[in-house]
């Protein structure tokens, strides 16, 4: 699973969460497709989880086939916490468990090359009923 090599703050605040304004806001970077010829974009604001980025990964690969190439266009620096089971409320924050990725809609999270568009597609489909998010399918647009 994906995490950094070193952080600056073991642990961050949560933000906000007003779905209200969540909705409103839209990506601005990593919006185009840009290294393959498919791409799977985020619809809605979710955060990802490392071990979810992987599940995502692992079957995209194992519905490309060998002649497939797949990209990653995120990356989970952001730690998540959890208190231990059956703790009171109270006496500070949880441990880190893990690391995540706040996705924004129309975020490009992963792209394909490599195999037709029919197997893209359904590679892609497959591959959103893994993540906590709503996902398009998109194609590179050839100016």
């Amino acid at each position: 699973m994906l995490f950094p090599k070193k952080v600056k703050f073991r642990k961050w605040q949560r933000g906000r969460k007003n779905p209200a304004k969540l909705a409103r806001r839209a990506e601005s970077r990593g919006i185009h497709v840009a290294f393959g010829s498919f791409g799977m974009k985020a619809q809605t604001h979710a955060r990802i989880r490392s071990n979810q980025i992987e599940a995502v990964r692992r079957v995209l690969v194992r519905t490309i086939g060998k002649n497939g190439r797949v990209w990653v266009r995120v990356f989970p620096d952001r730690p998540w916490t959890k208190k231990a089971d059956e703790v009171g409320m109270g006496k500070g924050k949880g441990n880190p468990e893990g690391f995540e990725f706040e996705v924004l809609p129309g975020r490009i999270l992963f792209e394909i090359d490599g195999v037709p568009e029919e197997v893209a597609r359904t590679a892609v489909i497959k591959g959103g009923k893994k993540l906590p998010l709503k996902v398009r399918f998109v194609a590179r647009e050839h100016a």
